[in-house]
């Protein structure tokens, strides 16, 4: 049995398979002609293209012709032609390097532009190594465009070397004929070449813009499609359907501002909007009805229609991006509306359910926009400053021209003239200070103390005037509160301290004691008791010493007789004020006592009515009389 040598199976009827990708079935060419000759030649394959392996060179045959040189055969081979010579101007004829680059020229009168960017195109022609420099024209520029350098060889150095195409690169400055060109990029060829040269090229920059150029492009045309939104069924479904809106514009941040109430209508029809002024009686304003008419409201505009004249011209659906909608009036949220901000707080009862029907918002509720008064300030004065009373410098900060306090003149006109006395020492740890004595002087009408010291003679100490008509602080009191010294506080064995001396109360007039009794709900009952009592031990010795002094000094009981005298017949006199002043600018020392001469003397200036008995009697008198007595 005969196998099949293709599939293995044996050569039968039915056993065989035909391959399909066989197509040519003749037998090879055998002979042929090398150099004019004919030879023969082995077969390699069989009929339909089958590799024959009888036909192979054997490995013997391989190492033969491997080991057998070539030049015993054939000779020496003929050494090859030089290369042509191939001129520069040839090999590189309409090569040329393009690069993108710009330079800055100042713009010095202009007041619209500082510089300006000019972009050219720099070539490096590679047959003759000459550079040339053209700028693109730009359309409309006013300047002078074209060929800036024309072709040669550039000087690169004061040395005399020229630009070489090695010296060209992208992000580097090149200076030609004093301007610097920025070169920011290349053509493609220009790249190919420098990297096949083995430059290494610094990546690309970007192309600087002229801002003036870039200013004055005209904006793309745009192309809106019509919409079809269907604006007669808006109107017929809509029509005599408006929403309105209680707002309030507060502008009390800025001076003078105020907060105003609005009522803003919305109109369903055609999405205009219509803002009305609420006015009050009495409020001081124009009646205008409208604040602004009723028209569309944008909302967004397009970015270059910011500086578009709203005041002058309409705008338009080109200068908007989007208008107000129904959905942009909300309960609760502001508005702004030509520069000014709205506060909607309120709306009527068709608008809730409009929005509730439309937007599904049920929950619209009134916002209270009164405003709660704010706490009154306290006013907060400065510390004082120890001149004068505290209330008179309190007065600088009430008003800009400060007024005197104001008086309790019921007060005053009450205790006109009425003055308590006390007798008091100076509490010291000067030896010399404690035979000192004042006379404190309570004022009632103003709450004021005077202090005068009597003169004694001898004493070394100028006696006179010690303190002013002033009030008193408390030492214990506050500067922001001060506490005066009262009446309440001048009794028997008080303590005053007046600016931090400090004086204890001795003895007192009977006029003082009258007025404790009359008004003892003001004073404590140990401070009426020890005037009450002080009093008590001073009435017994007087009286003693009274009538041994009228019976030993007959001068005594001649001085009150001419007091009383003097008295009786100055009642009916109409000029007692005049009297007074005058006995007190004699009496500088504030003693109430004058000499007997000039007492006398005072008399006969004012034309006081003394008898000359009267007078005959002053001769006899030893005692210095009392003024306050007689007046």
């Amino acid at each position: 049995m005969v196998s099949n040598p293709v599939h293995g199976l044996p050569f039968l009827p039915g056993t065989s398979f035909k391959d399909s990708t066989k197509t040519a079935f003749h037998r090879s060419q055998t002979l042929g002609y090398r150099n004019g000759y004919a030879i023969v030649r082995r077969p390699t394959v069989g009929i339909g293209g089958d590799r024959l392996q009888f036909n192979q060179l054997s490995q013997a045959e391989l190492d033969e012709l491997a080991s057998k040189a070539p030049v015993l055969t054939y000779g020496q081979p003929k050494q090859a032609p030089p290369a042509d010579f191939i001129p520069a101007h040839v090999a590189f004829d309409k090569k040329v390097l393009k690069f993108d680059a710009y330079f800055q020229e100042d713009v010095p009168m202009s007041t619209e532009e500082q510089y300006r960017i000019r972009q050219v195109n720099i070539y490096y022609y590679l047959e003759d190594d000459s550079m040339s420099v053209i700028e693109p024209v730009v359309e409309n520029s006013g300047i002078p465009q074209g060929k800036l350098i024309k072709r040669q060889r550039l000087a690169k150095n004061d040395r005399g070397d020229h630009y070489h195409w090695k010296d060209l690169n992208r992000g580097i400055n090149i200076t030609i004929y004093g301007k610097t060109f920025r070169v920011v990029d290349c053509d493609q060829f220009t790249q190919v070449f420098l990297e096949s040269q083995g430059i290494e090229l610094n990546p690309p920059e970007k192309m600087a813009l002229d801002p003036y150029t870039e200013l004055r492009k005209q904006p793309l045309r745009k192309y809106v499609t019509p919409s079809d939104f269907d604006q007669l069924k808006q109107f017929l479904t809509f029509d005599k359907q408006v929403l309105r809106f209680y707002a309030i514009w507060d502008d009390t941040d800025s001076m003078y501002g105020e907060c105003r109430t609005y009522i803003i209508h919305y109109y369903l029809m055609d999405d205009t909007v219509e803002i009305r002024e609420v006015h009050e009686r009495n409020d001081g304003r124009d009646p205008f009805p409208l604040l602004m008419n009723r028209q569309r409201m944008p909302k967004v505009l397009v970015e270059n229609a910011k500086n578009f004249p709203q005041c002058v011209l309409e705008i338009s659906d080109q200068e908007v991006l989007e208008w107000y909608t129904a959905k942009d009036f909300i309960v609760g949220k502001s508005l702004t509306v030509l520069g000014r901000t709205f506060f909607i707080y309120d709306c009527d009862p068709f608008t809730r359910r409009y929005y509730k029907e439309k937007f599904g918002i049920t929950d619209l509720p009134r916002i209270d926009v009164n405003k709660q008064e704010p706490p009154p300030v306290k006013q907060e004065l400065p510390p004082y400053n120890g001149f004068g009373l505290v209330e008179d410098s309190a007065q600088n900060c009430f008003a800009l021209i400060p007024k005197a306090p104001k008086k309790d003149v019921i007060k005053m006109l009450v205790n006109d003239n009425k003055v308590l006395r006390y007798l008091a020492a100076l509490e010291s740890p000067i030896p010399e200070d404690k035979d000192r004595r004042f006379v404190f002087s309570y004022f009632l009408a103003t709450d004021m103390i005077s202090i005068f010291e009597p003169p004694v003679r001898n004493s070394g100490i100028i006696g006179g005037k010690y303190l002013g008509r002033t009030k008193v602080v408390k030492p214990y009191s506050t500067v922001d509160n001060p506490i005066y010294y009262g009446p309440s506080d001048f009794f028997i064995g008080a303590v005053i301290e007046v600016f931090g001396h400090r004086f204890i109360i001795l003895d007192t007039d009977e006029y003082v004691l009258k007025y404790m009794e009359s008004n003892a709900a003001q004073y404590s009952p140990e401070a009426l008791a020890s005037v009450q009592k002080h009093v008590r031990k001073l009435e017994a010795p007087a009286s003693e010493s009274e009538s041994k002094q009228t019976e030993k000094d007959p001068g005594v009981q001649e001085l009150e007789a001419l007091i009383d005298t003097i008295q009786k017949q100055l009642k009916d006199h109409s000029c007692k004020d005049n009297i007074r002043e005058a006995f007190q600018i004699y009496d500088k020392e504030a003693s109430g006592y004058v000499d007997r001469d000039m007492f006398f003397k005072i008399c006969e200036s004012l034309n006081v009515p003394v008898d000359d008995s009267l007078v005959k009697e002053r001769q006899g008198l030893t005692l210095l009389p009392d003024w306050n007595a007689v007046v």
